[in-house]
């Protein structure tokens, strides 16, 4: 009995709306007629209920079920719904035109009444469904009388679809916009007035008693966004912003929920469009396997393969807390997919190779890797050990299996040397290169630099100093690094291993190199605090191993475009194979025996461009040379 009371009441408001819209067409078909016939001398007799009202209503009916009138709540009633009422409405003129022929060739039928009745009928459609939105809309705003007072900057789409969703929550009154376009003064979006420019917030946050501000400008570029938050600043006012639709459709946004404004957008980082359908067709069905997997890098690989396609995912990580989390992580989000946990080192080649027969891979991610340039300044053999051992164990593996694709997640480091990560990096290039050849495994290289958020990011240091008030540490005032997200630089990554031919080095386009300087002042005032007075910035020196500036492209390496204007290929340099076999031979010796000055010299030798920073005295690592992303145009040699 309640199952069949529950069906009535849901369908109770429907069959309420399709009285209501059936009526209207009745007292239109019938008003019209009889305003017609009243100036005649000698009117027909027209009754309330004939065949002939039957079969408009029919008619009109069965085309307003058919458009999808009653698929939309009246709540919600907007352009959409009154375009659905247009389209019924010169249907359905059409369908009981073509009804009443067949049934009394329109005999008394007034062709005043067929021009007028779809123009009537949109009208007594389409306004009690406004009114009522506007009743709800009204009843929303006066039932919360302590309400927050928004002021909105930017009164573009994205400011009036956030005025229409805060109405809805009743606790939010949009009090007015704020926008630089000038023809936009003195009118209104939504009933909600524009009150001025942007850089006039403080003032007009005061005038308006605004409690809060929110940023409705998710396609501004950086220095835009910039200049507004630092207008926000000014206020001293609370600001959130709409988050952009790649955040909300990448699962780190939901929708209609403000969020704080990151710092990733003052980078300046343009939006990453992959070609998903090619990604898809590479990925799609497979079982791929990622070392490193619990790491920032290796993490969200396995959600984005996850998220494109993958049939299986082998996670092989060596912290077993990292493991659990990324593996409960993945579960929890796509438990549709098979996974595979292995908890080792992937430079064992028992924990590989017991890795690659439960997987049976047909793509293999290598992300594991140490990456902190001051610490392995002082700890070569484990850099050697991990970073370049390691990777020829796992690339020997993965073409003795017959894996399909190797990828190694380089660094920009590897360009130019001058730390022992840099060389390590390159030497593990060099080795995967040797591996090479046209016939078996696909080895691919994917270098990029630094990734916002993850673990040897700056970004969580500068958060912790922040909020423990100080003082920001940066090494230099001129120091600048390239940056890139964490789920962009791992769409590139797939992208390029989806391209990818064999012997592949691709450089991801990092844009414009950020001084570390400034990025501390963002994320300063970010957190609400002033640089230099709030919170101190401290220069603190290079540290071992570190350069004022990264390059991306190395001067013997030829570059051209991909099918992704984000992605160049550079032409790997000349290696040869037996020296790189030999030369690895010896560093494993050493390792086992912990000779690192052996495995340094041996280091240098291998990677002849490998010029520790001590050591390069006839070059100031202030002027070091900083090579920019060639644009997809660029020549291609």
């Amino acid at each position: 009995m309640s199952k069949w009371g529950d069906r009535w009441s849901s369908a109770l408001p429907r069959v309420a709306v399709v009285v209501h819209d059936l009526a209207m067409v009745w007292l239109v078909w019938e008003g019209l007629h009889r305003l017609r016939f009243s100036v005649m001398p000698d009117p027909p007799d027209m009754p309330l209920w004939s065949t002939e009202v039957a079969l408009v209503l029919v008619a009109q009916g069965l085309v307003f079920w058919q458009v999808g009138l009653y698929r939309g709540l009246w709540r919600f009633a907007s352009v959409p719904d009154l375009w659905n009422i247009f389209k019924a409405c010169a249907l359905g003129l059409f369908a009981i035109v073509l009804g009443l022929f067949l049934y009394n060739r329109l005999d008394l039928v007034s062709r005043t009444v067929l021009v007028l009745y779809p123009l009537v009928l949109m009208g007594l459609l389409g306004a009690p469904r406004l009114l009522y939105r506007a009743w709800k809309d009204s009843r929303v705003d006066r039932g919360d009388q302590a309400s927050v007072r928004i002021l909105i900057l930017g009164a573009g789409h994205s400011g009036e679809a956030l005025v229409r969703d805060l109405r809805r929550f009743g606790s939010y009154q949009p009090v007015g916009f704020l926008d630089d376009a000038s023809q936009l003064r003195g009118t209104k979006v939504q009933g909600v007035p524009v009150l001025g420019r942007v850089e006039d917030v403080a003032e007009i946050a005061r005038e308006t008693a605004a409690g809060l501000l929110v940023i409705a400008m998710p396609s501004a570029d950086a220095d835009a966004m910039q200049r507004v938050v630092v207008a926000c600043e000014r206020s001293g006012l609370p600001f959130r912003m709409v988050p952009r639709l790649r955040d909300v459709l990448e699962g780190r946004s939901l929708p209609g929920q403000l969020k704080e404004v990151a710092i990733e957008d003052l980078l300046g980082r343009q939006p990453v469009l992959p070609d998903w359908k090619a990604i898809r067709a590479w990925l799609g069905a497979r079982s791929v396997l990622v070392t490193g997997a619990g790491g920032s890098i290796g993490s969200e690989l396995c959600r984005q393969c996850a998220r494109h396609g993958a049939r299986r995912i082998t996670l092989v990580e060596l912290d077993e807390l990292s493991l659990i989390t990324t593996e409960a992580t993945l579960r929890r989000d796509f438990p549709d997919l098979e996974y595979v946990s292995v908890l080792g080192d992937c430079g064992d080649p028992a924990v590989i190779h017991h890795a690659l027969g439960l997987a049976q891979p047909e793509a293999v991610f290598h992300a594991a890797a140490y990456k902190q340039v001051p610490l392995l300044e002082t700890q070569v053999r484990e850099a050697v050990r991990n970073n370049v051992l390691a990777t020829e164990t796992v690339a020997r593996a993965c073409r003795a299996a017959g894996v399909g694709t190797f990828v190694l997640i380089s660094t920009d480091k590897a360009v130019d040397p001058g730390n022992v990560l840099g060389a390590t990096k390159r030497l593990a290039e060099m080795g995967c290169q040797s591996l090479a050849d046209q016939r078996g495994t696909r080895f691919v290289t994917v270098r990029f630099g630094n990734v916002l958020d993850s673990a040897g990011s700056v970004v969580p240091l500068f958060r912790e100093q922040i909020r423990s008030g100080g003082p920001v540490t940066v090494t230099d005032p001129e120091v600048t690094r390239y940056f890139m997200t964490i789920p962009e630089a791992c769409q590139l990554i797939l992208q390029a291993s989806a391209i990818g031919s064999h012997e592949a080095i691709y450089t991801l386009d990092m844009g414009e190199a950020v001084p570390i300087r400034v990025l501390a002042e963002q994320m300063i005032r970010l957190a609400g605090k002033q640089p230099g007075r709030d919170i101190a910035i401290a220069y603190t020196g290079l540290r071992p191993g570190e350069k004022l500036h990264e390059t991306l492209f190395h001067a013997d390496e030829r570059y051209r475009a991909t099918a992704h204007p984000k992605i160049l290929q550079a032409e790997p340099r000349a290696i040869r194979a037996d020296v790189v076999h030999a030369g690895l031979q010896q560093l494993r010796e050493a390792s086992n025996r912990y000779d690192c000055e052996t495995l340094s010299a041996v280091l240098r030798e291998l990677v002849p461009e490998f010029q520790p920073i001590s050591h390069r005295a006839t070059v100031p690592v202030d002027r070091a040379t900083v090579v920019a992303f060639p644009s997809r145009t660029a020549r291609k040699y």
